[in-house]
């Protein structure tokens, strides 16, 4: 049986649901519920200061590993050597499962199986954990 355009792009359609959603389409309140796990180990402050883990401010597009005054693991930091940054793909797959991405690295975290959870999260990172625009110079 041949397969039409027509029915080719309704199986596509009716697949999309079990596709990993964009974080623009989370909800980042309800992300800030699903960080309440991560909180106790990170912040997100404009400070130079760390907790446990790393201060997650400025996370989007940061290599890993590569946060000044944390003390990342051997495994962390080899990633950040080798050019992985902080994005979406690669933060959905860390936080689903960390020890598969950095199987050495100390997070205790055991991850985030819930696709709605993901998606708030990452979410709720987006808009919370990059610096805004920088400030108009002033006019004289």
């Amino acid at each position: 049986m041949r397969l039409t355009t027509l029915a080719v792009l309704a199986a596509i359609a009716s697949a999309a649901p079990l596709l990993p959603a964009a974080a623009q389409d989370g909800d980042a309140d309800a992300g800030r519920r699903v960080f309440a796990q991560c909180r106790a180990c990170h912040i997100i402050d404009a400070t130079p200061r760390n907790s446990v883990g790393p201060n997650l401010y400025a996370l989007w597009d940061r290599r890993a590993g590569m946060r000044e005054g944390f003390r990342y693991s051997a495994n962390m930091t080899a990633l950040g050597a080798a050019g992985h940054v902080w994005n979406e793909a690669n933060l959905r797959a860390y936080l689903t499962d960390p020890k598969a991405v950095a199987p050495q690295g100390s997070m205790a975290f055991a991850g985030i199986r819930n696709p709605e959870q993901m998606t708030n999260l990452i979410a709720f990172l987006r808009a919370n954990t990059n610096p805004g625009p920088a400030p108009a110079p002033a006019s004289n």
